[in-house]
């Protein structure tokens, strides 16, 4: 048998499993035969504490990348940093930009890396590899990079902006997805498909030269989507022949619902303790 790639989740809003801990966030761990990498770090340093309780070595995280700079995605970079000192970072250099979030009343929170991710990325700025356009992060495992934002029914997904008074709209250019492909066809982790996740798949297809979709996990940004969004999403997964989906972290109660509904066969949890498994090509 060829090299399995195993992709473990450390970190998400819920949780599945004895002595694990959920928080609002996101954390895959990868492992590809002798090499470990992330795909996000999570809120908190809670990354590294399912990962003990899991059996997953962060020690031997070669690589990092970020999905884009939001402080659920980033908070457990020192954490890793700590524990695997020569970890690559690949990420947008948009990412570190201040970023905030619109509350309806017109105040505005910051969201994006905190304080601490930010002097550690300061620290280990030898180790960051920006990803602009398409980056092989480990043998056979890229990051898109950024995504074109094609269709006409995908946003950002929220009142994201790049000020304290709330008036420049953020287009998350840094958003961007992890892709590999398998002998049962390309797999795809995403953080927050900030791009819009039909946006983002388009991409991978183009990448892939047209190989099928295995499976999508992760955070699809749905939670305020309009029904017209989600029905034009779930029409595009279908068109675009997805086998197996686990909606997470942002994807949203309703938009999560409405996709185990509409792909009943193909949906599969995806919390902290999910474990797949997948056969190198």
């Amino acid at each position: 048998m060829s090299e399995g790639i195993v992709v473990t989740v450390l970190v998400e809003n819920s949780v599945h499993g004895r002595g694990l801990m959920a928080e609002h966030g996101l954390a895959f761990h990868v492992q590809a035969g002798a090499q470990g990498l992330l795909f996000d770090t999570g809120q908190s340093g809670l990354v590294a504490r399912n990962a003990a309780v899991l059996g997953v070595d962060l020690a031997g995280v070669r690589a990092m990348a970020l999905s884009h700079g939001h402080y659920d995605h980033t908070g457990g970079l020192r954490a890793v940093w700590e524990i695997a000192p020569d970890a690559r970072l690949y990420a947008h250099p948009a990412a570190v930009a201040p970023r905030y979030s619109r509350s309806p009343d017109g105040t505005t929170r910051a969201v994006g890396i905190d304080r601490p991710g930010i002097e550690a990325i300061q620290a280990h700025a030898p180790r960051i590899v920006d990803t602009l356009s398409t980056t092989e992060v480990l043998p056979g495992i890229f990051v898109t990079g950024e995504i074109p934002r094609v269709t006409e029914f995908e946003d950002v997904g929220g009142p994201f902006v790049l000020d304290v008074a709330g008036a420049r709209p953020d287009p998350i250019i840094d958003d961007q997805a992890m892709f590999f492909d398998t002998s049962d066809g390309v797999v795809v982790l995403l953080g927050c498909a900030h791009a819009g996740v039909v946006n983002t798949l388009r991409r991978v297809r183009d990448m892939t030269g047209g190989r099928p979709f295995h499976a999508v996990f992760g955070g699809m940004h749905l939670l305020v989507a309009s029904p017209e969004r989600v029905a034009r999403t779930v029409q595009e997964l279908r068109a675009l022949g997805v086998r197996r989906l686990g909606p997470a972290h942002c994807t949203g109660a309703a938009a999560a619902a409405r996709l185990w509904h509409e792909f009943p066969g193909a949906c599969t949890a995806c919390s902290v303790g999910s474990r797949f498994v997948f056969r190198r090509k």
